[in-house]
C-alpha cells in the first residue's frame, strides 16, 4: 500500500510538475467558454498560458471528475484557446494535465493517467489512495507545440508506473528531474532528456516530494518525510533543514539561488519560511492567518481534500507571493524577500478563494486561480494586484486550473 500521505497528480501539477504509451485522440470540452480581454487594457506582451480544464460536479466521486481533466494553452488575453496532445486521452479513463513548459518554450510538460474504474471505486470506498501498478498507470510527456509530437520520456528505461512531477534541469537542458513511486514512495530522479539513465538521487528510503534543483543546477532540494533536505545535484552530501517544525514543504529556489523558500509548521497550519543555500538563517517572512493551504479541485466529496496552494517567488527575486485569509476570504498576497514590507494585493467577497499565484517570464503580470465569480477560473493582474482580468470563463461544474505561463512572449 502507497502511504496515505502522498499527493495526487493534481498537488504534483500546483507545484510547477497520467497512462500508457501517450497515445490517442480526446473530445472537445465544449462547456468551456474563453472570455475576450476588454480593447481598453491592452497587456504589456501577450503570453501563451498552459492549464488544465476539467468537471467538478459529477456524480461518482473524484476519479470520475479527473476523467474529464485535458490540458490546454491560451493567450494571455484570454484569445486562441486549444487544446494540447488531445489524442492522449483516447482511451477510455484517461486524462491529461498541463505540468510545465520546456525552457525555450517548445514542448509542453503534459502529464497523462489512467485509473481503473476498480481502483477508483474502492478509494472512493476507503477514503484513501491505493496507487498499484494495476489500478494506476502515470507517465510525463515532452509535446512538440509545432508539430505535434509526443515523446514518453519517463516510459522509457521505465522505473516505475507512476511518473509526475517532471522538470528541466537549470543550466542543463538536456538533463530531467522526475519523480516516479519506487516500492510506494516517491523518489528524485534525474534522466537524460531522452529519457536514458534515470538514476535515484534519493540516498535511501523515505517518502520525498517538491523536488528541485538550485538555478546553477549544483545543489537540489526536496522534503523528506516532511522535513526539508539540500543536497549536491547527485544526490550526496543531503542535509536536513533543522526548523523544529513537524511539517516542512515544497522548497523552492530564489531566482539567484541564494535562498530556499517553503512552509513549516503544523500541517494545515504551516507559514513562508526562508532559509539561506546551506540551510542556515531560518526566517518565517508571513502568516498565513489560518488559511488551511489546500484549493478544492472538485465540489464533489475529494478523499485527497484539494491541490497545494504554495508561495512562490517573483521573477527579480524581490517578493514572495502567497495566500492568507483575510476577513472570510483567501486572499492573494506579498512579502518582501527580508520580510520588512507586506501587501494585500486582491479584496474579494466572503467565502472567496484566491489562489495557485504564478509571475510572468517578464514579472508584469501574475496568473492566479479564484472563485471570485463562483467556479474555478483563472486570471491575470498585475504583480500588485491590480488590473484583473479573466483568461478563461467556465460555466457552473467545470473548473481551469493550474496556470503555466510559456518562456518568452508568443
Amino acid at each position: 500500500m502507497v502511504r496515505a500521505a502522498i499527493a495526487i497528480v493534481t498537488d504534483a501539477v500546483a507545484l510547477g510538475q497520467t497512462a500508457g504509451a501517450c497515445g490517442g485522440s480526446g473530445v472537445m470540452l465544449a462547456a468551456i467558454v474563453i472570455a475576450s480581454v476588454a480593447p481598453h487594457s491592452p497587456v504589456r506582451s501577450v503570453y501563451t498560458v498552459g492549464y488544465t480544464e476539467f468537471r467538478t460536479n459529477l456524480p461518482g466521486g473524484r476519479h470520475v471528475n479527473q476523467w474529464t481533466m485535458r490540458a490546454c494553452v491560451v493567450r494571455a488575453d484570454g484569445v486562441g484557446r486549444r487544446k494540447v496532445a488531445a489524442g492522449l486521452a483516447r482511451k477510455p479513463h484517461t486524462w491529461t494535465q498541463f505540468a510545465g513548459w520546456s525552457p525555450d518554450g517548445s514542448e509542453a510538460v503534459v502529464i497523462n493517467g489512467w485509473e481503473s474504474p476498480e481502483n477508483g471505486e474502492w478509494e472512493e470506498a476507503h477514503k484513501q489512495f491505493r496507487f498499484d501498478a494495476t489500478g494506476w498507470q502515470v507517465d510525463t510527456c515532452l509535446v512538440s507545440l509545432r508539430t505535434g509530437r509526443v515523446a514518453n520520456v519517463t516510459a522509457v528505461e521505465r522505473v516505475s508506473h507512476y511518473n509526475a512531477g517532471l522538470f528541466f534541469w537549470p543550466g542543463n537542458p538536456m538533463l530531467l528531474g522526475f519523480t516516479p513511486l519506487i516500492g510506494g514512495e516517491s523518489r528524485p530522479f534525474r534522466m537524460d532528456r531522452d529519457g536514458r539513465n534515470k538514476t535515484d538521487l534519493s540516498q535511501g528510503a523515505g517518502f520525498t516530494y517538491g523536488y528541485s534543483a538550485s538555478p546553477d543546477g549544483r545543489r537540489i532540494a526536496y522534503h523528506k518525510d516532511y522535513q526539508v533536505y539540500i543536497a549536491d545535484a547527485d544526490g550526496k552530501r543531503a542535509d536536513r533543514v533543522d526548523t523544529g517544525q513537524p511539517f516542512n514543504f515544497a522548497p523552492q529556489w530564489s531566482p539567484d539561488g541564494s535562498l530556499l523558500l517553503f512552509l513549516a509548521g503544523e500541517h494545515y497550519d504551516c507559514h513562508p519560511h526562508v532559509v539561506r543555500a546551506d540551510g542556515t538563517g531560518l526566517r518565517q517572512l508571513a502568516s498565513r492567518r489560518g488559511w488551511e493551504g489546500v484549493a478544492p479541485v472538485f465540489d464533489v466529496l475529494d478523499h485527497h481534500g484539494g491541490s497545494s496552494d504554495v508561495p512562490v517567488w517573483s521573477r527579480d527575486g524581490r517578493w514572495i507571493y502567497f495566500t492568507a485569509r483575510i476577513e472570510g476570504a483567501v486572499e492573494l498576497m506579498r512579502v518582501s524577500a527580508d520580510g520588512s514590507a507586506e501587501e494585500q494585493l486582491t479584496h474579494s467577497p466572503a467565502g472567496a478563494l484566491n489562489y495557485h499565484p504564478t509571475p510572468s517570464p517578464d514579472g508584469r503580470r501574475l496568473a492566479f486561480g479564484s472563485t471570485r465569480d463562483g467556479a474555478r477560473a483563472l486570471y491575470v493582474a498585475g504583480p500588485d494586484g491590480s488590473d484583473v482580468r479573466p483568461i478563461t470563463r467556465v460555466r457552473k461544474g467545470w473548473g481551469a486550473m493550474w496556470p503555466h505561463w510559456r518562456p518568452g512572449p508568443r
